[in-house]
């Protein structure tokens, strides 16, 4: 069974690298427990609870550029079981994964969750779309109250994907998810202090007509 983002990932000098280092061995014929080349719902889940993520290029000269997407939760949008798709927003104006795209249209993208140490590694293809040419597209890739300018839509076509370990990510929380975790606690506390302030108007008003509680 094929693996595929190891299938993709293993090449001759990587094979020649775990070779040198003696990790050759446990993936020779390591296979793949399912296929990996269609999303599941378990990764539909994840990439909608999503509010950034990691993408990597190449350009013409060989260099890797890596780039940071940000937006509200859910605006990497899971299209179909193949196929992903966002906004691009504008942000610096250098636009240097939209031109390295156009030269190679490979990519990989990585998204994060550090509250559960939970990685998830993407290989894909990228076509840029333009707003006008898909009109169902623009509209599920849109967020109306997100404050930035949308140029353009890119559209992600599914190579392999593959889950990583734990091992080495840092615990980090946003501060949404720090707002949920303690919303309990915050609404306890407002209890608190109401049934505190009742208790002091009703000792205030004990002592002002001299009755005991």
């Amino acid at each position: 069974m094929s693996y595929g983002f190891l299938d993709i990932a293993i090449t001759p000098s990587v094979r020649a690298a775990q070779e040198k280092m003696g990790a050759a061995h446990a993936w020779e014929d390591f296979q793949g427990h399912r296929e990996f080349n269609r999303f599941t719902e378990h990764e539909a889940a994840f990439i909608a609870a999503r509010d950034s993520f990691y993408m990597a290029t190449v350009s013409e000269t060989g260099w890797p550029y890596v780039q940071h997407r940000g937006g509200p939760r859910g605006f990497l949008k899971l299209v179909d079981e193949t196929t992903l798709a966002f906004a691009d927003y504008r942000g610096n104006r250098q636009y240097i994964s939209t031109g390295n795209v156009v030269a190679n249209d490979r990519a990989c993208l990585f998204l994060m969750d550090y509250a559960h140490r939970t990685r998830l590694k993407v290989y894909v293809r990228v076509e840029e779309v333009a707003l006008d040419a898909d009109p169902a597209l623009t509209a599920l890739v849109t967020a109306p109250d997100y404050r930035a300018k949308l140029e353009r839509i890119f559209k992600l076509r599914l190579e392999a994907f593959d889950w990583n370990c734990p091992q080495h990510i840092t615990p980090r929380f946003t501060e949404q998810e720090v707002g949920e975790a303690v919303a309990p606690m915050r609404d306890r506390l407002a209890v608190l202090e109401r049934e505190n302030a009742d208790l002091k108007a009703r000792l205030s008003n004990a002592g002002g007509s001299g009755q005991a509680l």
